[in-house]
């Protein structure tokens, strides 16, 4: 299996025949435009990305929840490569607002589980992390299709959602969210995690234990790489860089993460964005 990481949470499944993609974000808008203007998906970056990664053989888009850093290019590419997409309701009003056909529309509320190709992805139903000054719109939902250019204000979360992906006798979790729902990931193995550490250089040590045994304890996986540490405000085309210290010292939440496994003999693999794994 070759997983490809594009930043924030956007992972690339390809087994050799079909492709399935874990959120949709390349554009990256800046941060003044965030708080100041409305954006629309950068054509051209995406064109770009799907050509050198050769996205060509995409079967489904499935969305983790509906802000835009994790669903504001799923309709383009839903269009351009003729895939499905699988979301909450917000999130198929975001790929509504980008005229994706409700053919290939998949709405889910949690606990389903779809085949693929040779793919098996159960959705699991999640929580964001906590609210901050720029996602303060938890349990908010999109109500009609969004239509681009839109304010990055108005992808309102819609509900969180991890997944369990099962394929070639391996199975892969993916948490884009620093926080979780206890009991969860009962009953749950994992070879890989993916596992969304936004917050957890500010969690305060209950917080952080209770996070480390409701995923990595529990799901006992053998490799784990940490997601949605980088700052997506920062475009793929310029060297990668961390959250802004003001609201994440992504170093801090690397370190505590590192040690976690290393005290358990897992190993911690930061993925660079643009790069594929082998797994």
């Amino acid at each position: 299996m070759k997983i490809t990481f594009f930043g924030t949470t956007t992972l690339l499944f390809d087994d050799g025949s079909d492709q399935l993609l874990f959120d949709a974000h390349f554009t990256r808008p800046s941060l003044l435009r965030y708080i100041f203007g409305s954006a629309a998906t950068d054509q051209t970056v995406v064109n770009e990305m799907l050509g050198i990664h050769r996205i060509d053989r995409l079967r489904a888009i499935f969305i983790s929840h509906s802000h835009h850093d994790h669903v504001m290019d799923a309709p383009y590419i839903a269009n351009r490569c003729n895939a499905l997409i699988y979301g909450s309701v917000s999130a198929l009003n975001v790929a509504r607002g980008g005229n994706v056909p409700e053919s290939r529309l998949v709405e889910f509320k949690g606990n389903e589980t779809y085949e693929v190709g040779d793919y098996r992805v159960t959705v699991i139903p999640s929580l964001h992390s906590k609210p901050t000054i720029l996602n303060n719109d938890l349990g908010q939902t999109i109500d009609a299709p969004l239509r681009q250019p839109a304010r990055l204000r108005d992808y309102k979360e819609g509900g969180s959602y991890d997944f369990y992906v099962e394929t070639g006798g391996k199975r892969y979790v993916i948490r884009p969210s620093f926080n979780y729902i206890e009991g969860q990931m009962d009953g749950y193995q994992a070879d890989v995690l993916f596992l969304g550490t936004a917050g957890l250089q500010k969690a305060n040590a209950e917080m952080e234990r209770m996070f480390f045994r409701e995923t990595v304890e529990k799901l006992n996986p053998t490799l784990v790489i940490p997601v949605h540490w980088d700052n997506f405000f920062s475009p793929l085309t310029k060297p990668i860089k961390g959250m802004p210290r003001l609201i994440e010292k992504t170093d801090v939440a690397f370190f505590r993460l590192a040690r976690y496994c290393e005290g358990r003999g897992i190993d911690c693999l930061v993925q660079i964005p643009g790069t594929s794994i082998e797994v």
